[in-house]
């Protein structure tokens, strides 16, 4: 086998590769070995057909096609270690000469890593963050956990705007019935807004037992084109009326939902939870300010083959993680009302910025001479382990060859954005003018 490389504009390369002809006439042989059982011609057994009988019949190329692909992988695999590029796409294959008792030869064009002209990345200025925590911040924390211990109680008053109530219900349009307009023992919250119209506020006021006739008109661009802006009645049977009822803030409720045994004790430990909280958000948007700074400083020149690769990961990424949720890519697409293109346009800003960011942090990780060590192999090793709950000897001998370097890459890289924040300016966010005048207006009570 030969490879000729030809280094194209934009970081492209096309690899013309030609392969012996001895092997094309085996890749046939075995694609005919595969499917001879399963041809049929009148005169011969199942399986008995001999190769120059079916390609008289069907062509001398039928199995042509069944042979390259049985070919390629191989061969391009081969030829992409020899050429020694660092070729970061997906190839773009195109067959060149496809003929038995001749070389099959192929041309593969393929994105190679660009350089990179790093722009500053020591002393990178980013904007200081607030990590300061309110009472009221600490208020709105309490208060949510308050209202995930409610609990909701049957109550014997009319309902009113919060209560749930307990309904069956008729729909009727046009004084007939409609599909999917009946229900029993439906669950509604009134205010909620998961009624159309004003369904709801017409059961504010009601009672257990009573019947009520809720009048409502459907939007024009109501999914159901039948009832489309069509008026409809809905006769209403209201069985319970329920209210939310929240806990007090005691020193019992501290105990039930935290380790501390008073209140003080407790606010206290929320208000850690949000400054950490607080204090992660920030490293994180210091990080993405610095990283993107260091980007626009620096130029590269990256070919749209490395995006297009990119944006194919992040898409294979998607799928997987719908498939783990019980859906896949088709059934979201048709859910969605989008199609794989418009998903793939969707992504590939993100796309671009990711390749952006990961070709500058290995650049500053090359010129800084970072690289990930043996203790932190094993670190990143036994944090896999965890995750997929395996031992770490079995983790470790699955991840081998480039999976094992993508580990150490993901280190370095990460090394990269420690070492830039090591060495970052903060500066406090310019004030806008509605902060200003709040400040002259707070100094003005103060000095009354």
């Amino acid at each position: 086998m030969s490879v000729k490389v030809e280094q194209l504009e934009h970081n492209m390369a096309q690899l013309t590769i030609e392969v012996p002809a001895s092997d094309f006439t085996k890749a046939i042989e075995s694609v005919y070995a595969k499917q001879k059982n399963k041809i049929s011609i009148q005169g011969f057994r199942k399986g008995k057909v001999p190769r120059k009988i079916v390609e008289k019949m069907y062509g001398a190329e039928v199995f042509y096609e069944d042979a390259a692909n049985e070919l390629l992988p191989e061969a391009y695999g081969k030829a992409a270690d020899e050429c020694e590029l660092d070729i970061v796409s997906m190839p773009t294959i195109d067959i060149v000469t496809m003929k038995e008792g001749e070389n099959f030869v192929f041309t593969a064009k393929v994105a190679t890593r660009p350089d990179v002209e790093l722009g500053k990345y020591v002393g990178v200025t980013v904007t200081k963050i607030d990590c300061s925590v309110t009472d009221e911040e600490i208020d709105e924390e309490i208060n949510k956990e308050l209202e995930r211990n409610a609990r909701t109680v049957t109550v014997e008053r009319k309902a009113k705007d919060g209560d749930t109530v307990i309904i069956d219900f008729e729909g009727y349009s046009g004084g007939k019935k409609f599909d999917g307009g009946t229900a029993q023992n439906q669950t509604l919250v009134l205010g909620s807004h998961s009624f159309i119209d004003n369904f709801e506020e017409q059961l504010i006021g009601c009672e257990a037992g009573d019947d009520v006739d809720v009048n409502v008109t459907f939007p024009e661009n109501y999914h159901e084109q039948s009832l489309a802006g069509e008026d409809a009645l809905f006769k209403v049977k209201v069985h319970e009326v329920k209210e939310k009822q929240i806990p007090a803030l005691d020193d019992e409720f501290a105990q039930d939902v935290s380790e501390f045994d008073t209140v003080a004790e407790y606010k206290e430990s929320v208000k850690k939870t949000i400054e950490e909280r607080k204090l992660s958000d920030a490293k994180l948007k210091k990080e993405d300010e610095a990283v993107e700074k260091v980007i626009n400083k620096s130029k590269m020149d990256i070919p749209d083959a490395m995006i297009d690769t990119q944006v194919q990961k992040m898409l294979d990424e998607f799928a997987q993680r719908l498939s783990m949720q019980g859906m896949n890519i088709q059934q979201y697409l048709q859910f969605s009302g989008t199609s794989v293109d418009e998903l793939k346009t969707q992504m590939r800003p993100d796309a671009e910025k990711t390749v952006k960011g990961s070709l500058v942090l290995e650049k500053i990780a090359d010129t800084e001479n970072i690289e990930a060590t043996e203790e932190e192999i094993e670190e990143e090793l036994k944090k896999v382990a965890a995750m997929y709950r395996m031992e770490y000897d079995a983790i470790k001998d699955m991840i081998k060859g480039d999976e094992l370097e993508n580990v150490k890459n993901d280190i370095r890289i990460n090394k990269a954005v420690d070492f830039i924040m090591e060495n970052v300016k903060e500066r406090a966010k310019p004030k806008s003018k509605a902060e200003k005048e709040a400040e002259k207006e707070a100094e003005k009570k103060a000095e009354k």
